[in-house]
């Protein structure tokens, strides 16, 4: 099912039992979090919250809306998510070799997927109330983390268009609330709206940017989607839910944004205007540290009547992102696939939050595979981030963790099967040498070939015959052991 806007979703979530309202009131001050942390670390993710009453606030708050499997099947209406990705390269198949991002490009083209591209409209819903003073103060922004730098806004859809090409970003950057009228805007170097950024101020010229909170399910689960600099996100969401996007003209730019959103900030960046943000209770489980970002000026605000205020926590894992992350590795599985026929499967541990580690099961055909694999997932988009790449053999399961350290400790000469390189790595990544300048490793934890320098002969693991677990199977009910 297509969920046009955020409440129906929430409507689908209580009917599901997917929802708790909680009545009592709770301040957006760390309380949200604390409370939230203890469900998202629960069995299963636990339920999405709606607080219904935050203290100084009207405007209701929601979390953990992707925090559990059942939900993000829901969103993306289908139970083996990789599906949606299986079933779009299928349609493009009979056209050739080519590389996914080539595929994506030819989208245009396909008449079968004219129902996924974005379709503007005049009137949108959250026109319903114009603000005359736009404030962050008539939101209920929350301060996550003790040492957090102020309160942040979590699960923004951020729209900035690219002045060369044209092409529209939408991405999910934290936003630090430095007062009424402005905010910190995190883009990281190597994503979109910063390269819009960069481009504006060669022109000299300010950056027009949109934030908006509370759209569709598959438009926010979008913008967090890493997809290629010129593929627009409401599409793939589009793709997501089987049905158009209906789109607005913001009111003080020319970006169209979602036109069921909850509420449309409109304002600019200036390029030549830094300020100091952070500190941040990050994903990766600890404080990102202050550092000179964009800053965002808050010119129009717009809401639907009665808006709801959309929100995430990361922190130390499991939390709410895990799903996220979980979602995003099923649905670019098949195209990892497509690009190295000879990985089986790939794993982003949530423990290793995500670009940390990634375990990656291939079909050995040649000596130095392993390291190929290795090489070609660094070349790829915002996979270069990945810090440490473990290769293994076809018949390893990734998701079984202990047969992955027994498998892998055993299989690797730390001398011999290490790939240590320098790159570029993730803004969060504190461990670098420089920020965002760091080394990555690569483990082969493959079966070695006397090519590749083990002239002894490979074991075999110890497995009992087949002939003999079958009889004990048939035994095995007269033994009394279970």
């Amino acid at each position: 099912m297509a969920y046009d806007n955020l409440r129906e979703f929430v409507a689908a979530l209580e009917k599901a039992g997917e929802l708790v309202r909680i009545k009592a009131e709770v301040d957006p001050e760390l309380e949200i979090t604390e409370i939230a942390d203890r469900v998202m670390k629960s069995p299963g993710g636990g339920k999405a919250l709606l607080f219904e009453r935050v203290r100084g606030h009207s405007i209701p708050v929601l979390i953990n809306m992707f925090g559990s499997r059942r939900r993000m099947q829901m969103i993306c209406g289908a139970e083996k998510l990789s599906e949606i990705t299986e079933n779009f390269l299928a349609l493009v198949e009979s056209r050739g070799p080519m590389s996914f991002l080539e595929k994506l490009k030819m989208l245009p083209k396909l008449k079968q997927l004219n129902d996924i591209f974005p379709v503007e409209v005049k009137s949108a819903a959250w026109h319903e109330v114009p603000i005359e003073e736009p404030s962050f103060d008539l939101l209920p922004v929350c301060k996550c983390w003790p040492k957090d730098g102020g309160p942040f806004v979590t699960l923004p859809m951020v729209f900035s268009r690219d002045p060369v090409t044209g092409a529209t970003n939408c991405g999910m950057y934290r936003l630090q609330i430095f007062d009424s009228k402005t905010c910190g805007m995190h883009w990281h170097i190597h994503k979109g709206g910063a390269e819009h950024l960069r481009r504006m101020k060669e022109r000299g010229e300010v950056l027009p940017v949109t934030i908006v909170l509370g759209a569709g399910p598959a438009e926010i689960f979008s913008a967090a989607v890493p997809l290629p600099p010129d593929i627009n996100e409401m599409m793939f969401a589009g793709l997501l839910r089987g049905a158009p996007v209906k789109v607005a003209r913001c009111r003080t730019n020319n970006l169209l944004v979602p036109a069921e959103a909850e509420i449309v900030l409109e304002g600019y960046v200036d390029p030549g205007e830094l300020r100091l943000e952070g500190p941040f209770g990050d994903h990766t489980g600890y404080y990102s540290l202050p550092d000179m970002y964009p800053v965002f000026h808050l010119t129009a605000m717009s809401m639907r009547r009665n808006p709801i205020y959309p929100h995430t926590i990361v922190g130390p894992p499991p939390m709410e992102d895990a799903y996220i992350g979980e979602a995003i590795e099923e649905l670019f599985s098949p195209i990892l696939k497509r690009q190295f026929p000879e990985i089986v499967d790939m794993h982003m541990p949530v423990w290793g939050c995500f670009h940390n580690l990634m375990l990656v099961a291939i079909r050995k055909a040649y000596p130095g595979h392993a390291r190929k694999v290795m090489h070609g997932i660094w070349g790829l988009g915002q996979a270069m981030n990945t810090k440490l790449i473990v290769v293994v053999d076809h018949d390893v399961n990734l998701r079984n963790y202990g047969e992955v350290v027994w498998r892998a400790t055993n299989s690797v000469d730390y001398a011999r099967d290490v790939e240590i390189v320098r790159g570029p790595v993730d803004d969060l990544d504190h461990a670098a040498m420089f920020p965002r300048f760091g080394g990555k490793m690569g483990i082969d934890a493959t079966k070695k070939w006397p090519e590749e320098g083990h002239s002894r002969p490979w074991p075999e693991i110890a497995r009992m015959s087949d002939e003999v677990r079958k009889r004990i199977d048939e035994l095995w009910p007269q033994l009394g052991l279970s």
